[in-house]
Formats: C-alpha cells, structure tokens, sequence
C-alpha cells in the first residue's frame, strides 16, 4: 500500500501516546540537535531518534509487503517503479537531517546517526549516566543497520561514525554492515543488562523495561542469523531462552488517536478514514487467500464497504468503477484472479497501473487490525473521521508470532516445523483478535468463536502435514505472510531467501521485469557523494542472498 507518510505526522507525538506516562514538549521550532552538544536534552534527542526509525519502519515495511503482494504494488515494470529516491528519507532519517515543514512545528528532522553521536558526547562529558538512552539508540540504530544491508545490499558505517573527517563516505560492504550491526547490539547488550535509570526519558516501545529491550536484542540477532543461515549461531540464542516468544514482549509502535496538533493516528487509518472515502488499494492477493481459507483474521484485517465486486461470479462489471472487471485474463493470470475477489473483497492485483476511479466508498479499506480501523460486521458502511477504534493502532515490527515462523523455517524436520507453525498461528490469531475491542460500535457476532480458530488452525496444520516437498513450504510460507500484514519487513528478506510462497499471484504486466534483489541507491545520496554510483538494475543480490539470479528467481516472478 504506496502512501504518503511525512515524518511531521508523528514526529510531536511522544506526549500523547497511550504507552507513555510522561509529557514530552517536541512542538520545536529548532531540532535538539542544533544545539551544542552540552545544551541538547538527551531525553528529546532520544525521543527523536525513537521517532525516525517508527516512521523508517513504515516505509521499509511498507516497500517489502507491496513486493510480495501482502499489500498492493502499483507499477507494471519494476524498475520504473522503484526510482532511486525510493529510499532517500529512509537514508536521511538514518544518517543526515532535512527539512520538512514549513509551517508550525519541527523543522528539521535529524538523522539517527547524529543524534546518537550526540548522545555519546552529552554522555562522556555528563556527570548523569546516559547508559540506557546510548543502549536504546544502539539498538534501533543496530536494526536500521541490518534492514538497509538487506533492502540495498550495503550502507556506510566506517565512515559515517565521523562526518567531519568523511563528508561523502564510502559505502560498506553487506557483510562488513552485518557485523557492526551485531557489535552496536553487543554495546547495547552491555549498557541495558544492569536496568540503568533512565534519567526521565520516554521509551516509546518497552517504557522502560531493559529486560523487555534485551530480548529484543536477541530477537533482532535471531532475525539476522537467519537471513545469513548460521543455524549454530540461531540455535544458541533459542538454547538461551531470552527472546520474544511471548506476545507480551511483542516490538511494536503505538499510534493515538488525536487528529490535530498532531496528528497521531496510524497512518493506513489517516489514508483511508477521511472525509472523502478511503485512499489504500489492499491486495487482491491476500484478501483472496484469507477468503479462500476462511481465515479467521480477514474481518479484521479488512472492512469492506460494499457486499459485492464488479465482475465477480455473479456480479456484473462495472466499467466506470472497476474498468478491470471487463477485461477477458490474459493467458499469464490463468488460475489466479486479474480484476475481481468475491464478497465485496475490492482492491487491486500486483501492478495494476489503472487510474484512480470514483470508488472511494467502495473499494475495501485497513480494518481494526491493526490500523485500528472498522471491524467487518458485514454492516457495509462508509469508512470516515474516528470510525472504530480511531486510528490507536500499531506498527507490527518483531512480534513472538514472527519468531515461531522463523524457528519454523529453520527447524530440522517437519514435524517440528508443524508445530511452530500452529505457534505462530495461534500467536497472531489471538493478537488480532484482541484489537476486535477497539471498534466498540461492532456487531462482535460476527467475530469468529474459540472453535471457528481452533478448526481452521488444526485445518491447516492437517493440510501442512498431509503435503510435501513446495506444497508444505507454501502451505508455512501463506501463514508466515497473512501474519505479517501490516508490518511485512521480514517477507521480502524470506521471499529472497527461499523463493516462497509461489503461489502468489503474478504481476499485471507478462513481463514486469527482473524481481528486485536489490533497491537502487538513496538517489539524493548518490547525487551528492562523488564516491558513489547509481545502479543501472535492481539486480544487484545481498551478500546471505545465494539463490540463482534473477529473473530466474524467485520462481513465481
């Protein structure tokens, strides 16, 4: 789902969300970081450090779900669509700062980076131990680090550390990112293992708790061990029992409800809860799937506006609405759906570049999970302004459901798999259903029982067990995708990694083009370093990236 999500949405939030119990002011008018280093507040600089990299989240997660059809992909060829400044904020969130309002409010957004480096001064020179504000920025700053070696296959870091000797720095390779990335979370192991104070800061994620931001630790090392297959290194984090495996412990980012001054809300919810109708196309191939297998998730996930899609079975077409419901397949979508999901499941298949229609009041929108949209009650209503649960969603970024399906992708044999599979299954199912509570105009009737879940997981997991060879890895894989909607990071790593699920849908266009290995360069980046070049494809593959190359892989592209 392409959306347009500026830094300033969230950037004063710190004070109003429902998981802070301080206020924190960051109505500026001058960024924390302009001051010399002995006048900035460690506490705001933290908080902005916390604040870029929920809103590079957003957007990493947002670039790997809509490749692997978790959320919608505009664009018929790849390359065109993905333009070099498809990561310039993400890198300058990291690294840099750039201006971005004009008006009220913060400026300037500075860069992880810089406001780390200012925390370690403030703190060297500081008669206040800074250690958890240091051991926290290390931690996203570690994961920031790991996520931009596996979208772009490489970052700065040996020279980023210091603007002043290195301006234009050289880029890193992956692998030499991976492992500083895995010493910044060592650091961050070290200063956080003694519970520091936290000298009046405001933890947006874990407020407060280091053991919860210690498990995190492990997590994220779990995640990167498995992208690089070192099973030893995996099994020795699982064997130490100190990871999130509880959805207590899930990493995720709270959004509010609060329109104006500022505007807190998830941002899915800001696009698709207006006035006008909603903005987001969802994905024809997930709401297919979930459909299929009467998932007990997809009432959640999704809100339908009307009962029925134009050129459905049993639906005429609609060529004002949907000009798509007209259309005869062409031979490449044989068996997959090109235009129309039944039940009024109306979005858009995987780089269908049609214009923009009237049907704001019709196509499907985010539902109350976890955008915290409307629950799906069959009501067929409009979607607009604090409709069900106001928008007091989550960013989803490493949940205890995610962690079952990579102990799953790595176990040893496929009973073992199995069961990690039901795990993760019944981790996500009930997370889900927990946001049910958020629309409290709902008819829960239609909320699916305690037997409804149990049938359909005991289903799948018959199915898993019955099936062999790519059937029971696309049977895992399914699951492992409908459990990351709505933060879907990880599915472009797995997808790169093992080619599955192949029975995604295929693109709108025979041939789209190569499936990107790789993003191309921050373009603003490239334009500005005389060190660096722009790439000429998105082919270029991550160094624990070793399946064949592209276009040949993955399979279903």
């Amino acid at each position: 789902m392409r959306k347009i999500f500026k830094y300033f949405t969230v950037v004063l939030i710190a004070g109003s969300f429902v998981t802070s119990c301080e206020t924190t002011d960051l109505d500026l008018r001058v960024s924390p970081n302009d001051l010399a280093a002995d006048q900035a507040d460690p506490n705001l600089l933290l908080n902005s450090i916390q604040l870029a990299y929920a809103v590079n989240m957003d957007d990493i997660s947002d670039n790997g779900a809509e490749l692997t059809r978790i959320d919608y992909f505009f664009g018929r060829i790849y390359f065109n669509e993905l333009p070099g400044d498809t990561f310039d904020d993400i890198w300058a969130r990291t690294y840099s700062s750039e201006d971005l309002i004009e008006g009220d409010g913060l400026l300037q957004e500075v860069g992880i980076f810089t406001n780390v480096n200012n925390l370690i001064e403030i703190d060297q020179t500081s008669d206040i131990d800074y250690s958890f504000h240091i051991g926290v920025a290390r931690v996203l700053q570690a994961h920031m680090l790991f996520l931009l070696a596996d979208y772009l296959g490489t970052a700065t870091w040996s020279q980023a550390a210091n603007p002043v000797e290195f301006p234009t720095p050289m880029l890193d390779t992956g692998e030499q990112i991976y492992t500083a990335a895995f010493g910044l979370l060592d650091e961050a192991e070290s200063l956080l293992a003694s519970g520091p104070a936290t000298q009046g800061a405001t933890d947006l994620f874990y407020d407060g708790d280091t053991d919860q931001w210690i498990k995190l630790i492990n997590t994220i090392r779990l995640r990167s061990y498995f992208n690089t297959g070192d099973t030893a290194a995996f099994n020795s984090i699982i064997s130490g029992g100190n990871f999130i495996s509880d959805s207590e412990d899930d990493f995720e980012f709270q959004y509010g409800t609060s329109e104006l001054q500022p505007d807190n809300r998830h941002p899915d919810y800001i696009d698709d809860y207006t006035p006008s109708g909603a903005n987001i196309y969802q994905s024809n191939w997930l709401m297919e799937t979930m459909l299929e297998l009467a998932d007990p998730r997809i009432r959640y996930y999704f809100y339908r506006q009307v009962d029925a899609t134009p050129g459905a079975t049993g639906v005429p077409p609609n060529e004002e609405d949907l000009a798509c419901s007209l259309v005869v397949p062409p031979p490449h979508y044989d068996g997959f759906t090109y235009c129309s999901v039944a039940n009024g499941y109306w979005g858009r298949s995987h780089g269908n570049d049609e214009g923009t229609p009237p049907d704001n009041f019709k196509r499907t929108a985010v539902g109350v999970y976890p955008a915290a949209g409307l629950f799906d009650d069959s009501s067929f209503g409009e979607v607009g302004l604090g409709l069900g649960g106001g928008g007091a969603g989550i960013e989803p970024i490493l949940l205890a459901s995610y962690v079952d399906f990579m102990r799953g992708a790595m176990a040893a044999s496929a009973t073992e798999k199995a069961a990690f599979l039901r795990a993760g299954m019944e981790k996500s199912i009930a997370k889900v259903q927990g946001f049910g509570a958020l629309d409290g105009s709902a008819d829960k009737s239609f909320e699916p029982s305690e037997a409804d879940v149990t049938a359909y997981i005991d289903g799948v997991i018959a199915d898993f067990n019955a099936a062999t060879g790519d059937d029971q890895e696309n049977i895992f894989a399914e699951q492992y995708w409908i459990a990351l909607y709505g933060g879907g990071t990880e599915s472009y790593n797995y997808y790169r990694k093992t080619g599955f699920p192949t029975t995604v849908s295929p693109s709108w266009e025979p041939d789209p083009g190569p499936f990107p290995r790789t993003f191309l360069l921050p373009q603003n980046e490239v334009l500005t370093n005389p060190n660096l070049s722009q790439r000429t494809d998105l082919n270029t593959q991550v160094f624990w990236d070793t399946n064949p190359a592209s276009p040949t892989f993955p399979p279903a592209n």
